[in-house]
């Protein structure tokens, strides 16, 4: 385990910023992840996974922690469903493909969306009709001030939309290492009534789909309307979809009534927020070296050679136009790190 001076975080942010960090640290086991909390160099160090869901403003001015931690098995089964342990530094679609070539469902939905695996339970992250929360057993963290290993059942980590206690009472707390999610092995319930997807397994001749068929139809909607982030800097969608009252969607129907939205409950609805940067005009529309992507208006995109400051700078015009026009706040998915 080597400790780096001055070490350049590009590689590591899927906007491929030119940042750096003063320390950084590379974890490849829990016990090594204990170590380095108890050196007082990493006391406020940024735990990094991925990077594709953070938004790096400026060269840091605290230590990097990055988890590395592999691993991949099912650690209990009977005859109706497995329970799956993965390393919190695990590429989250090479679990979704590991479980598929497995005939393990409940995740092929989730197929394609970039970051690792310790990432997923933090914002509940979640794609065409199913969440992490829908197929989760449990996660085990390392506290980051007591170094002790404690495991959070389902009930403990109070999952909402793109939410969940890690980043709200528990927020820079815990580091989760492993997580553990219960997916089937027969019976398979398949969500194919989101996002395109019937239409997708149509398109390509798939009359009973399988689990595998519908991971290849949601990797090739993602594929479409999606930009690779080793080629086009971006960390997905940049905002979450606003839930609103029924009562506001309503009044937004009339008025627009091609308006997309999917019903919550008897009080709320969601509103794909790309719909609504469209309608200001932003999709495909380009400030300096930055904009919304021309086919999905939900990604933020570094053109160029954008700042992390730039971006934010446009994102922020994109939320005052929205409320403009909407009177709707969006609320970024991407976590701002100064």
């Amino acid at each position: 385990m080597e400790i780096k001076e001055q070490v350049s975080l590009t590689q590591f942010n899927s906007f491929g910023l030119s940042v750096n960090a003063p320390l950084f640290v590379e974890v490849t086991t829990s016990l090594a992840l204990q170590e380095v909390l108890k050196d007082p160099r990493f006391e406020n160090a940024l735990i990094l996974g991925g990077g594709s869901n953070v938004l790096l403003l400026q060269d840091l001015s605290r230590p990097v922690i990055k988890i590395s931690i592999p691993g991949i098995r099912i650690s209990e089964e009977n005859e109706q469903t497995a329970i799956v342990s993965a390393g919190a530094g695990v590429v989250w679609h090479d679990l979704v493909m590991w479980c598929i070539v497995n005939n393990l469902g409940g995740i092929e939905n989730l197929s394609l969306i970039p970051g690792l695996v310790g990432a997923a339970p933090i914002q509940n992250i979640g794609a065409y009709g199913v969440e992490l929360s829908d197929v989760f057993y449990n996660a085990i963290g390392i506290g980051r001030k007591t170094g002790d290993s404690k495991i959070f059942e389902a009930e403990d980590c109070n999952f909402g939309y793109r939410d969940s206690i890690f980043k709200n009472e528990l927020k820079d707390e815990y580091v989760i290492t492993t997580l553990r999610l219960s997916l089937t092995k027969v019976n398979h319930q398949l969500h194919l009534d989101y996002g395109g997807i019937t239409q997708t397994l149509d398109a390509m001749g798939v009359i009973t789909p399988t689990l595998d068929d519908v991971a290849r139809a949601v990797i090739r909607i993602r594929r479409a309307k999606l930009p690779d982030p080793s080629t086009l800097g971006n960390a997905g969608s940049f905002f979450t979809n606003p839930v609103v009252l029924k009562t506001k969607a309503a009044q937004m129907a009339s008025l627009y009534p091609d308006m997309p939205s999917y019903s919550i409950d008897d009080q709320f609805t969601k509103i794909p927020a790309g719909w609504l940067i469209e309608q200001t005009g932003f999709k495909g529309k380009t400030f300096g070296n930055v904009g919304m992507h021309n086919k999905q208006a939900l990604v933020l995109v570094n053109y160029g050679n954008a700042t992390g400051a730039e971006l934010w700078e446009h994102a922020q015009r994109v939320m005052d136009a929205v409320m403009s026009k909407f009177d709707i706040e969006l609320a970024p998915e991407v976590n701002l790190i100064n």
